[in-house]
């Protein structure tokens, strides 16, 4: 092969195309992205990218790019896929060959049908420019009016508080987190909030959203009204896959892979946000995943299969959040889980199993100050990929070792 070109300039596409050079590929690596910079982490963003002006959280600087050989393209668009000459069109007219087609083109931030967010007092947050834009209104004296109780709205609360602005978050359903996290630890997260100042209202529906150059006002359902100097709106992602389908390309929530990462085009692979994948510890459940170690894995395997590995995905989902001192880690997917049990680790510390109705470990989901549930955490995950049925009374003991388990 001559030429690889990964269109999608983030952490995926980027660690794809150092992987590729790891792997002693020595063809030509094109990789494409809309955005400005150079292809950077996105968790900081709700978190230390908001505290102060400072530059996005590179993968690498220009100079490792260069010599590892990879030709960066930023600021710049794809507008095509030809398909049968193996071109890729970009925004300029212009287009480049390729002999294998990476996408990594990630999610976009999804916004309120009906709502117009014109206006620069309603926001969402997904990329460094965004971030830029609401950290002008994080200071002591500002109100600002959160939509969506999940990961990004409450990493923003906390981050908003800490630097003194007012908070008041607004969620629809019952709860807050109430996608994959249990009610048990999202009860502590939101207790947790509201110590701190933030003013939570769930089963709360929005009517309409004023805006002004001056302020904004969040109407909701009989009549009440919020203001704010600025709205944010968090409430999940969409995974940009216009591009693919336009191409032909066999989509479903997300741009459909197979366990390889190979779409229907046997030329075009797809990796992080922007795909959909069979996960074989839950019967080739078909998933979506936007994690950052998820992006992170799928860069490194699929690299190898670009080049013929037939690698198959095997990697447990695990996602984290930090709030304040708390950290939350979540390992496996709970959905289907018969049994729950639970083992304290310290006094503010604990990790929920989920065990499905034959006694195999499904999910782990732990919450405490600091790294106070990370090691446990990580062997869950590990007892989860060799599909162990765990005794539940020896997860509920902290005396017993989880890495006893795992050799059993």
């Amino acid at each position: 092969m001559g030429s690889i070109v990964i269109v999608g300039a983030g952490e995926c596409g980027a660690r794809a195309a150092f992987a590729l050079r790891e792997k002693q590929y020595d063809g030509k690596i094109t990789l494409i992205g809309a955005e400005p910079h150079l292809p950077y982490e996105r968790p900081p963003l709700s978190k230390e990218g908001l505290k102060a002006e400072v530059a996005p959280k590179y993968v690498a600087d220009a100079e490792r790019y260069a010599a590892a050989g990879i030709e960066v393209l930023t600021d710049i668009s794809v507008m095509a896929i030809d398909r049968a000459e193996k071109r890729v069109t970009l925004a300029d007219g212009s287009s480049i060959a390729y002999d294998r087609l990476l996408l990594t083109t990630g999610a976009r931030a999804r916004t309120i049908a009906g709502i117009d967010q014109v206006s620069r007092r309603i926001r969402t947050l997904r990329t460094h420019a965004d971030a830029e834009e609401i950290r002008r209104e994080l200071s002591p004296g500002r109100k600002l009016a959160i939509i969506g109780g999940g990961f990004i709205g409450l990493e923003l609360a906390a981050t908003a508080r800490r630097l003194g602005a007012a908070v008041a978050l607004i969620e629809g359903l019952p709860r807050i987190l109430s996608r994959g996290v249990p009610q048990e630890i999202a009860a502590i997260v939101a207790a947790r909030h509201r110590a701190e100042g933030v003013d939570i209202r769930c089963d709360a529906k929005i009517e309409r959203i004023d805006a002004d150059e001056g302020r904004a006002r969040v109407v909701l359902a009989g009549g009440e009204t919020i203001e704010a100097d600025l709205v944010v709106v968090g409430i999940g992602a969409v995974p940009n896959t216009e591009l693919a389908a336009i191409a032909g390309l066999s989509i479903e929530n997300g741009i459909a892979v197979d366990a390889t990462l190979q779409t229907s085009d046997p030329d075009i692979y797809a990796a992080g946000d922007c795909c959909s994948f069979p996960l074989c510890h839950y019967g080739d459940r078909r998933i979506r995943l936007e994690a950052w170690r998820n992006a992170q894995d799928q860069g490194a395997l699929v690299a190898g299969n670009l080049l013929g590995g037939g690698e198959a995905i095997t990697s447990v989902p695990w996602f984290w959040s930090d709030q304040y001192d708390l950290t939350l880690q979540i390992a496996g997917l709970a959905e289907g889980a018969a049994t729950t049990v639970r083992r304290e680790l310290t006094d503010d510390a604990f990790i929920l199993f989920h065990l499905d109705d034959t006694g195999r470990l499904l999910a782990a989901s732990g919450i405490g100050p600091g790294n106070a549930v990370a090691r446990d955490i990580r062997l869950a995950e590990m007892l989860i990929a060799a599909r162990k049925r765990p005794d539940p009374q020896a997860l509920i003991s902290p005396e017993t070792k989880l890495k006893a388990l795992l050799a059993a």
